[in-house]
């Protein structure tokens, strides 16, 4: 199973991001999207039988207060934990990889047999930070990750 994570977009759907929602299986989305047509799109160019899982950001206003702020899912045998900002991360989350952002720095670290991922940030280029975001492979309870560096302005 092939899974988008990206997270900041901060209104930008960059077209090879929307090539790689085109190819996946699922997609995970951490917030700050900044606006309902840039979730329109996603959905749009996604698999028809491809799963979305979106949360709100701290830049994600009105239009999102029916996003929640977390979400716990499961996928290909994997348990999930998807926030925005990682001080909101709960110390005892029971979670087979943990999903946060906010940052816009990329990291994936171990911490104590789980899996901690900032994808980065596939939106606008800012704080001279790269453009990033992953695609993870899972299958089976077991999964790799692959860091997708993007081009930017």
């Amino acid at each position: 199973m092939k899974i988008a994570v990206l997270l900041d977009t901060h209104n930008l759907l960059r077209p090879e991001v929307i090539e790689i929602i085109k190819s996946s299986n699922a997609v995970i989305h951490g917030g700050d999207i900044n606006s309902q047509g840039v979730l329109d799109e996603i959905k749009s160019v996604m698999k028809p039988n491809a799963q979305l899982f979106v949360i709100r950001g701290n830049n994600d206003k009105e239009w999102a207060e029916n996003l929640p702020v977390s979400l716990e899912f499961e996928l290909g045998g994997l348990k999930f934990f998807l926030t925005h900002n990682r001080k909101d991360i709960p110390q005892d989350i029971k979670a087979d990889i943990i999903i946060f952002g906010h940052s816009h720095k990329y990291c994936e670290e171990n911490i104590g047999g789980q899996l901690w991922l900032n994808p980065g940030s596939c939106g606008r280029k800012r704080f001279n930070l790269p453009i990033t975001m992953a695609v993870m492979n899972v299958n089976d309870n077991e999964y790799s990750i692959e860091k997708i560096e993007l081009e930017g302005e």
